[in-house]
């Protein structure tokens, strides 16, 4: 089956709601979105957004949302003296064990045991220095 190809002003567009969109979760993905909002302040539709993030990004709107949480979470469990249910509200989380679960799933380890093996390594390399 051959895959069709796009034309460049389809490309240009999807491109740009992309951008728009990834711009928006990196800077709030501590509040509560979803992709109709998304789509409604970017001015797509849902399935356009849809595809933007199939087609531009290789990934859907709630697994971009998902990583973004996850890499954050994992910056502030390792720098700042949060605990896990904080850092969960911080990322957009209200029950602490959805974020544990979503936290463990991307990452391999429970927040607490992300973050004691953080602060072992920093110890170890504090010590070594």
């Amino acid at each position: 089956m051959e895959i069709p190809i796009q034309r460049p002003a389809t490309v240009r567009h999807r491109t740009s709601l992309f951008c728009d969109a990834v711009a928006i979760v990196e800077a709030e993905y501590g509040s509560d979105l979803s992709l109709d909002e998304i789509a409604r302040r970017v001015a797509s539709s849902r399935r356009q957004l849809q595809r933007s993030y199939a087609e531009i990004g290789k990934t859907t709107f709630r697994e971009h949302l998902t990583a973004v949480r996850m890499e954050r979470a994992a910056e502030l469990l390792t720098t700042r003296g949060l605990t896990v249910r904080e850092v969960a509200q911080r990322v957009g989380y209200r029950q602490p064990a959805q974020f544990a679960k979503a936290f463990r799933r991307h990452h391999g380890l429970a927040p607490s045991a992300f973050r004691d093996t953080r602060r072992f390594r920093a110890a170890a390399v504090a010590a070594a220095a």
